[in-house]
């Protein structure tokens, strides 16, 4: 009896390595017709694991939706679905039990609010064209925040905007105050009311934003060149060792660098277009750019 190693073998193409005949598989065994040698015990079947009750040909689904965190039951929960084809009693019966079962998947006040804040942070993740990475990472800062206790006597929308921005300020994702305030229900002071109080109790791993996350999305909103934006990440790299950024708004600075490199570009940019980009007004751009010109 050969020692060589038992293999998958297609009963159409291999030999069996010990005599040479022709293998035969039967019931995800695969056997040697002519001396017996076992050539293959196991025969693993790497297609999809699909199965349906309904519709074999149309739908050849048996599971659902992945776990998510952006729901409060992790996408567990079952659903009624609907059907024109059922008429009077039985269809007046489903609607009665889609009604109970809605009621039934909500079964405190803390599953409430978590319904409603991640309802509202997928709506501001779909504006902000966040990725979902940063939905699911808003969503479980939501959950630490109510196992902290931290949402008593606090705006459910102003949290939900803050958990964003936080998600984005640990991403390294670049969206400012105002990008998220203006999106949000909340106001800006609740959001940044509840910023503090996730950063504070919860030890966000953060620090101070980069000018230069910025630049890529304002070049882009101001239609410059990439020479621009690489001449613009020298200015930031220059405005961060000579310390002109410290204790300035970053988007400020990235508005000025982007100024900057486009007049060194001859760009036709002027200082309101870039700050309208930014978001911030031509005096808080002009004091960066003179700042920055002041060693020329």
């Amino acid at each position: 009896m050969s020692d060589a190693p038992a293999a998958d073998v297609d009963s159409t193409t291999n030999a069996c390595p010990e005599c040479g005949g022709r293998p035969k598989t039967s019931r995800g065994e695969t056997v040697c017709g002519d001396c017996g040698l076992v050539l293959s015990e196991y025969r693993v079947d790497h297609g999809p694991e699909w199965r349906t009750f309904a519709d074999d040909d149309t739908d050849p689904r048996r599971t659902g939706a992945p776990l998510t965190r952006s729901r409060h039951d992790r996408g567990l929960s079952t659903e009624i679905g609907r059907s024109t084809r059922v008429k009077g009693r039985k269809r007046r019966q489903l609607a009665r039990m889609r009604r109970q079962h809605t009621r039934a998947r909500i079964s405190s006040k803390r599953e409430r609010n978590q319904v409603y804040a991640f309802t509202e942070i997928r709506r501001l993740t779909s504006v902000l064209s966040l990725p979902d990475r940063i939905r699911d990472h808003a969503c479980s800062l939501f959950r630490s925040s109510q196992s902290e206790d931290l949402i008593r006597g606090r705006s459910l929308e102003g949290f939900a905007a803050a958990c964003v921005y936080a998600a984005c300020r640990v991403a390294g994702v670049s969206r400012t105050v105002d990008e998220v305030a203006n999106a949000a229900k909340a106001t800006e002071s609740e959001q940044t009311a509840a910023y503090d109080a996730i950063n504070r109790e919860l030890g966000l791993p953060v620090g101070p934003i980069d000018p230069a996350e910025y630049l890529p999305r304002f070049a882009s909103r101001l239609d410059l060149s990439g020479d621009v934006e690489r001449r613009a990440r020298e200015y930031a790299a220059e405005a961060e060792a000579r310390g002109i950024s410290v204790g300035r708004n970053p988007s400020g600075v990235a508005a000025a660098c982007l100024y900057t490199a486009g007049r060194d570009a001859g760009a036709d940019l002027t200082q309101r277009d870039a700050a309208d980009a930014a978001g911030i007004t031509p005096v808080t751009l002009r004091s960066t750019y003179q700042d920055l010109r002041s060693d020329e």
